[in-house]
């Protein structure tokens, strides 16, 4: 599982960063609002833990622009904010926990472990010999792994998730995107043509005036 942590108290994200190695999570560190919320925009991650007082964008900055914008990705807020208009204005913008400094490093990981039962972050669906790991937007091959972007992985698990049946570029909008980020159809289009590159074989059959049929032969 890939984490990104946002921590700008050097000693703390270098314990944290290599308990968290140590438990076997892949994490990936930064000191700075910004430049952690770039990499949120061009990565994959399957759990945000966001310091709030730091650098340039603060971490409520980062996680209520990522609400906006329909990224769901779990968050824990680690902060030594202490007041429960904090502790509310968090869960307003959408964290799914908040834990406060100082903290003993296993009640972290029972937070995470926690998150991670809680949205089944680890389920797996094999489909045609391959693994695929939806929330960490991962398809395990025989020889390597496929790394998706959180949408295309969303597309993909509701295709799977309904092999054998015709599937509209209206119906897909419907079950994957909010209502406030409505794509149009070219968008959808764009997600299909993309997954169709990661595969040796063509699993998506386009249906003339229909839509998608999603098939494994």
């Amino acid at each position: 599982m890939n984490i990104l942590l946002l921590e700008d108290d050097v000693i703390l994200q270098e314990i944290m960063e290599e308990f968290l190695v140590e438990k076997g999570y892949q994490v990936e560190s930064f000191f700075d609002g910004e430049k952690a919320l770039d990499a949120i925009g061009s990565g994959s991650y399957d759990m945000l833990l966001l310091d709030v007082n730091v650098p340039n964008i603060d971490g409520f900055e980062i996680l209520s622009y990522l609400r906006e914008i329909g990224n769901t990705t779990p968050a824990i807020y680690i902060t030594s904010l202490s007041g429960i208009e904090d502790l509310k204005k968090g869960f307003d913008l959408g964290a799914d926990d908040y834990l406060k400094k100082p903290f003993e490093l296993e009640e972290l990981n029972a937070r995470i472990e926690h998150i991670v039962r809680l949205y089944r972050l680890q389920e797996e669906i094999e489909f045609d010999g391959m693994k695929f790991i939806p929330k960490a937007h991962q398809i395990f091959l025989k020889d390597g792994v496929i790394e998706m972007r959180q949408k295309e992985s969303q597309v993909l698990e509701y295709f799977i998730r309904n092999i054998g049946k015709i599937i509209s570029c209206d119906e897909i909008i419907e079950n994957v995107w909010d209502d406030e980020n409505i794509p149009a159809h070219a968008t959808i289009r764009t997600y299909i043509k993309n997954l169709r590159k990661m595969f040796d074989k063509e699993y998506f059959e386009n249906i003339k005036g229909e839509g998608y049929r999603f098939n494994i032969v």
